[in-house]
Formats: C-alpha cells, sequence, structure tokens
C-alpha cells in the first residue's frame, strides 16, 4: 500500500491555549488542505486522537497532519521512463531532463512525458502523489526540473517562487556576436494575438526580466548565461530574439537549425531553500552533448 504524506510537530509553550486552526495556518497549511484532509481522507490527530481545527492546543502536544492520498488525474498515465534524477528525498525531486521530452503531455505528444514517467516511477516506489512540476520547461529546452512530491511542497515552493527565491542560471547559444559583456532585457511579454503557442514583446504583456552574460564567441554565434528574473512563458526565446539573438535552432523565434536541430537553451543551475530541511540547496547540471559540441568544437572568434 502506498504511504500517504504527512507532517508532524509538537507544540511549543508559546502555542498554549491556540487554536488548532490557527497553528496549522502558521504551519502554512492551506485552506484548500484542510477541506481536502477533511472531504477526501485525511486526518488530523494530536497525542494520537482524531480531532477538528477548533481543538485549543496545549504545550508538547504532539500534532499530526496525515493528507490525503493523491491520485493522478485521468489524462496522466505512468510510462516506464528512465529519469534522470539528481536529488532525492521524502518530499522534492530535481531531475535532469533531456532534449525533446514533454514536461507534462500535450495533445500533440502525448507519450513520453516526464510527468508520465514520474507517476510510473511512483507507483514502483509506493508513493501516493501526483505530479507537481515546480520549475517547467519547454519540450526541447534541456535541464533541470525541480518536482514536489505533494501538493502542500508544490503549495510551499509557490510561495517561494512568487518571492524570488527559487534561482535559476541557464546557458545558450545565441545567433552572432553579443556586442556587449553583460546586459538586462526588461521588456512585457505576452501571446501574439494570432497564436496559441508564439509569444512577444509587447507593451500590454506581462513585466519580465531577464539577465544575460557573455561566456565566449564563436564564429557564427556567442555562448551566454542568463538568469530570470521572472518566469514567463518563452522569456529566454523571445528575449533574445527581440534583441537580434535568437537562440540557435529555435525556428520559431528566428533561429536557424544548421548546427542544432532544437533550441540551444540548457538549464544549468537551480538554487533553493528546502522547505522542510531549511537548507539552502544547489545543483548543477552538465551541458548536453549536442550544445557541448558546439562549444567544445567551435572555434572561438579572435
Amino acid at each position: 500500500m502506498a504511504k500517504r504524506f504527512s507532517l508532524e510537530w509538537t507544540a511549543a509553550s508559546t502555542d498554549e491555549g491556540k487554536l488548532l486552526r490557527e497553528f496549522l495556518k502558521e504551519k502554512e497549511i492551506s485552506r484548500s488542505a484542510l477541506t481536502d484532509i477533511k472531504f477526501k481522507g485525511g486526518m488530523i490527530t494530536v497525542n494520537g486522537i482524531e480531532v477538528n481545527v477548533r481543538y485549543q492546543l496545549s504545550s508538547s502536544d504532539n500534532v499530526k497532519v496525515a493528507f490525503p492520498s493523491e491520485e493522478p488525474s485521468a489524462g496522466l498515465r505512468g510510462e516506464p521512463i528512465p529519469l534522470s534524477i539528481m536529488y532525492e528525498d521524502e518530499y522534492i525531486l530535481v531531475v535532469n531532463k533531456p532534449p525533446a521530452m514533454n514536461t507534462i503531455p500535450s495533445r500533440e505528444h502525448p507519450y513520453g512525458s516526464l510527468a508520465s514517467g514520474l507517476i510510473s516511477y511512483y507507483k514502483e516506489k509506493g508513493i501516493a502523489a501526483t505530479t507537481h512540476i515546480v520549475t517547467r520547461l519547454d519540450r526541447d529546452t534541456s535541464g533541470i526540473v525541480l518536482v514536489a512530491k505533494h501538493s502542500h511542497v508544490h503549495h510551499l515552493f509557490s510561495k517561494q517562487q512568487r518571492e524570488g527565491g527559487i534561482h535559476r542560471t541557464y546557458e545558450a547559444l545565441v545567433t552572432g556576436p553579443v556586442g556587449m559583456d553583460e546586459g538586462k532585457i526588461e521588456k512585457p511579454i505576452a501571446r501574439k494575438s494570432d497564436s496559441i503557442i508564439e509569444r512577444e514583446v509587447n507593451p500590454h504583456g506581462q513585466y519580465a526580466c531577464t539577465l544575460f552574460h557573455v561566456l565566449n564567441h564563436y564564429d557564427g554565434y556567442t555562448h551566454v548565461k542568463l538568469r530570470l528574473l521572472t518566469g514567463r512563458t518563452h522569456q529566454i526565446r523571445v528575449h533574445m530574439s527581440h534583441i537580434g539573438h535568437p537562440l540557435l535552432g529555435d525556428s520559431l523565434y528566428g533561429g536557424k537549425k544548421d548546427l542544432i536541430g532544437r533550441q540551444a537553451l540548457h538549464c544549468r543551475e537551480i538554487e533553493f531553500t528546502h522547505p522542510f530541511l531549511n537548507q539552502v540547496l544547489h545543483f548543477k547540471a552538465d551541458i548536453p552533448e549536442d550544445i557541448g559540441k558546439l562549444v567544445g568544437k567551435g572555434k572561438p572568434h579572435e
């Protein structure tokens, strides 16, 4: 039987007389999570006895929240796909996603997604969860993806994202010589009115900010490091194209595919605070072979 996700605390002296509802709010248990616990098979106990959120705490009370088991949505089926797992504990996974893999299934690519591979992996390991992708990547973008193993963990990471606490660094190969060593692109991004996929710089779009730093120049292209200060769809691809340097291989935004068959973009590093260990974790994923060939064998521009 799959193990349900649960959390446990000991009430402090400062919690004496506090309503359990208030205590759980301080522990960042959301109202929707409490609703699910009440109606979908979860349980809240104090000292081993089931209680409701109106219970009044005493110092040293043992509080345990057992969340309901999670089930994948009807349209998401597990597939035995090999996963490149960089880190795992009972709360999170950090995965190195290859190119040509959807993060979640789409109408055009219903099979072979990272989410489907995770569902199969969870079943094999007896984890009662569905997929919660914290940092999603485009199909043809490779690199690090942060995954929460439960909706509550995802909830905590979503708050950390809103507060700018999750830092991702990318590396890319862009068309032409970039004329400055580093720069900032602050341009709002919106979906193109005649497309469900393509985005564009648009004064009526959402604020977006990308920092870039040149790593090396090659004949016809430049190797750059990028950091996102916002997380808009296709942000790096749109911003670099807007300043005249579309990513190699990114035909949607003006990049040529003669050197590489997909956008030359890789999520290289991620840093975040683990919501339960209270430690800053940092991970780095090697450059994949297709980009590595162009960096390693390309002739640096004199």
